[in-house]
């Protein structure tokens, strides 16, 4: 569904790849093997919500985060259940990532109550409409959610909803979580392929802070008419607002749990696009699998940070 994962690699490419792709499917060569696991076996267990209309699920498009972190010794099962006191009995680490279902005010509650008794979370909610969708469970914790579209025009004469958060550019955080167990596992560089932005509460750490030319489009049709309008020079009035300052990736404990919410949900999967012969196109692939990046082992840092064998 190109219309949840739409790849702005550079925006005069963005219409064309989407007008043609053949499909888009989960990364057949993608192989999460982890060198030095966190756990040999019997290892946290790590619930993903699969209850509210779940654009990924850990046999879809999530698979291969499910399986990189089943490598790491983790004990991954999905949650099928409305959130309720009973759905994290035996749960150490709660995943909820792009939900288009909303969430009842008491199923909110609970996830909030059993985070602060102790619980870990990782909250995930891309770009519109999953913002708007998941609003509720982010303001449980102080989370303010952009549900739009981040870009950014760093570059003359075009945009890009493909992020780069990095050491050099500055626009990584200092956290356990960037630092890994040893020098191997330090993140130098994330990727992000189109996401939202997200307001960074008291007592939150950064992770991936947006950089100064950074804006935030309501929809995918605004982002268009930006794109357009760059390219040939002009200045849109009144165009999206600046994200600088917000960010697209948060920790932070809460009570006595801990919690990680991201913006972007791409960077944690392994996805490939392919085109039909004859197109033009060049298949290319994005998240965990793409080469130059770190998001693979930023992966399995927040997931050390949450189950506490970090930080």
């Amino acid at each position: 569904m190109f219309a949840h994962w739409t790849i702005a690699l550079v925006f005069c490419s963005l219409l064309a790849q989407v007008a043609t792709a053949q499909q888009q499917v989960v990364d057949p060569d993608f192989k999460p093997a982890v060198a030095s696991p966190a756990y040999a076996s019997g290892g946290p267990v790590v619930a993903i919500d699969e209850a509210h209309q779940n654009f990924h699920t850990a046999t879809g498009n999530y698979r291969p985060f499910a399986e990189l972190l089943r490598a790491d010794g983790y004990r991954v099962r999905a949650s099928t259940s409305k959130l309720s006191a009973e759905t994290f009995k035996g749960v150490d680490i709660f995943v909820v990532v792009n939900a288009e279902g909303t969430f009842a005010g008491a199923e909110a509650d609970a996830l909030r109550d059993w985070v602060k008794a102790g619980g870990s979370l990782l909250l995930t909610a891309d770009h519109e409409p999953f913002g708007a969708a998941m609003e509720s469970l982010g303001l449980r914790f102080g989370v303010s959610m952009g549900k739009g579209r981040a870009y950014d025009s760093e570059v003359p004469g075009r945009i890009t909803t493909q992020l780069t958060y990095s050491r050099a550019n500055g626009l990584l955080g200092e956290h356990p979580i960037l630092e890994g167990r040893n020098a191997s596992e330090r993140v130098n560089l994330v990727k992000t392929f189109t996401g939202q932005s997200l307001g960074l509460p008291q007592g939150a750490s950064p992770l991936l802070r947006f950089g100064a030319t950074a804006r935030e489009a309501v929809t995918v049709a605004q982002l268009n008419q930006v794109g357009e309008a760059i390219a040939r020079n002009e200045v849109i009035a009144g165009g999206p607002p600046s994200v600088a300052g917000r960010v697209q990736g948060l920790a932070m404990p809460f009570g006595k749990g801990r919690i990680v919410v991201l913006g972007e949900a791409g960077m944690f999967s392994a996805q490939a696009v392919k085109f039909p012969p004859g197109s033009g196109q060049q298949d290319f692939k994005f998240g965990m699998n793409l080469p130059g990046t770190d998001d693979r082992q930023f992966a399995l840092n927040v997931l050390h940070w949450l189950s506490r064998v970090i930080g």
